[in-house]
């Protein structure tokens, strides 16, 4: 695992590693991204309700696994290459392996996500979830569900951060909406379920 700051004070570990590829390489991941993988908007349910975000969403895994998050199951699509390449460059920097990565893409900076964090019993326990960004640089917020005091980062194009330990546990995360930020992001987290 290469040398990174924890942005966290404790109860938990956060690993931003800055861009990991040079601003070509990121550019043709995002592309691609953007034009090949199978983005669906995202439902979830809400006080006994189905809502469909705007923000659009993909899940692929080595095997078929199903997630189930916001009392929605998503069934896996496989890998693609690119994904895997993806994967082992992520696993290569935070010494972690994955089998699973949930794509999110925001079309703009007024598509966000609330407070929340992963915590779902398909996760493996206090396990590593990386996340990759491509595209707009957006501001990423954790705060402690105790104490209440946040930590921010801004995560770059074509970089990469690790959450791991007990972060989940003492820890919420969002990504705040702005309306300054016309351009898409995408975000991919790998993450490990536990297979049944």
């Amino acid at each position: 695992m290469q040398d990174t700051m924890d942005i966290l004070p404790k109860d938990g570990k956060a690993h931003y590693f800055g861009p990991i590829f040079d601003h070509q390489k990121a550019q043709e991941f995002f592309t691609f991204l953007l034009k090949r993988i199978e983005w669906k908007n995202d439902e979830v349910m809400l006080f006994g309700k189905k809502i469909i975000t705007k923000r659009k969403v993909a899940w692929y895994a080595q095997e078929a696994l199903e997630y189930t998050y916001s009392n929605v199951t998503k069934s896996a699509i496989p890998f693609t290459s690119k994904l895997l390449e993806l994967k082992k460059m992520t696993e290569e920097c935070t010494g972690e392996t994955y089998n699973s990565c949930l794509l999110n893409l925001y079309h703009n900076g007024s598509e966000g996500m609330g407070w929340h964090s992963d915590a779902e019993k398909d996760l493996k326990r206090n396990g590593s979830i990386a996340s990759l960004s491509f595209g707009a640089e957006r501001k990423f917020v954790f705060k402690h569900k105790s104490s209440k005091e946040t930590v921010s980062v801004l995560l770059e194009h074509g970089s990469l951060l690790e959450m791991r330990g007990e972060t989940q546990l003492h820890w919420l995360h969002r990504l705040p909406p702005t309306k300054k930020i016309l351009e898409p992001r995408i975000n991919l987290t790998f993450r490990t379920i536990n297979e049944r």
